[in-house]
């Protein structure tokens, strides 16, 4: 079984890293979740990034706030594909330093980056990448946005006059 994980600098990004969480179960993905602080635990940092794929990882999905360091980090010790999800935090800019911090990588560290709290994007992404090569993972994705499409359809009639 395809697993991701699911990091966050301190248990205060928890309420918004749950919707990536919730999302992976849906689509019946193993997920491991963890607290890697960049600033607090950088020895664990280096460990968790330097092994992820040693564990069977197959993609990160890394929250942060603030100075958002986390997703840039991981990506920089790890094979895998990461994907950022900068996080309004308490000590944050209006969100915008944590999503500045992750979308501006140098070139050869990259992090796929989701909108500010968009952790259930950050989700549906690291299954649409095991979705292709997984064709059990590709089938759920197909259903679920079918089910998109019937919800705005559905939403339609409603409105429509």
């Amino acid at each position: 079984m395809s697993k991701v994980a699911v990091i966050m600098g301190s248990t205060s990004d928890l309420p918004v890293m749950q919707d990536a969480i919730d999302i992976l179960e849906g689509f019946d993905l193993e997920v491991e979740v963890d607290i890697v602080s960049a600033h607090r635990t950088p020895e664990k940092l280096f460990e968790y990034g330097k092994t992820a794929h040693e564990r069977g990882i197959k993609v990160i999905i890394a929250g942060a706030g603030g100075a958002a360091h986390l997703p840039g980090m991981i990506a920089s010790l790890s094979p895998l594909p990461v994907i950022g999800v900068p996080v309004k935090s308490s000590n944050s800019i209006d969100g915008w330093d944590s999503v500045l911090s992750i979308l501006q990588m140098p070139g050869g560290v990259p992090v796929a980056t989701v909108a500010l709290n968009g952790a259930k994007n950050a989700g549906i992404l690291a299954a649409q990448i095991i979705g292709a090569s997984d064709k059990c993972t590709l089938d759920k994705i197909l259903v679920y946005k079918e089910g998109l499409k019937q919800k705005v359809m559905e939403g339609a009639k409603k409105v429509k006059r």
